[in-house]
């Protein structure tokens, strides 16, 4: 592992995703989970997200629209919500969705409207409540 690159998924991770969601992933890792963790925190944030370039807004609209067409609903809420803190508007993540129901199928774009709701209705309640 490339500590550097971890270090900086870290810190990305944390705050597209929130420093509470980012803790309890890692400390929720065991023997089995942690060598996923730490391959997402090191690849998937630090060496791609961490380039210079995209913007993050612009990665987190591409993440709705593969998780959307890849039927991956958890991540999908996950990214709703990190896209928010991205700034990437609630009206956006809609028109984002419509273009998944062309190009990727109505049923993805039907599920993906109601994984997006649930991120919103939780963002709404405020933190421990959902």
């Amino acid at each position: 592992m490339n500590q550097n690159t971890f270090d900086k998924g870290r810190e990305i991770r944390a705050a597209v995703l929130g420093e509470a969601y980012v803790a309890k992933a890692m400390a929720n890792a065991d023997d089995f989970s942690g060598p996923l963790q730490d391959l997402v925190t090191e690849y998937c944030w630090g060496a791609v997200w961490g380039r210079e370039g995209l913007p993050p807004k612009t990665r987190s609209m591409l993440n709705l629209a593969m998780l959307a067409v890849l039927n991956r609903p958890n991540e999908l809420k996950t990214h709703v919500k990190g896209a928010l803190t991205n700034g990437v508007t609630r009206e956006e993540i809609r028109e984002i969705l419509l273009q998944v129901a062309i190009y990727g199928g109505v049923p993805a774009a039907v599920d993906s409207f109601r994984v997006a709701r649930a991120a919103f209705d939780e963002i709404e309640q405020g933190p421990g409540e959902s």
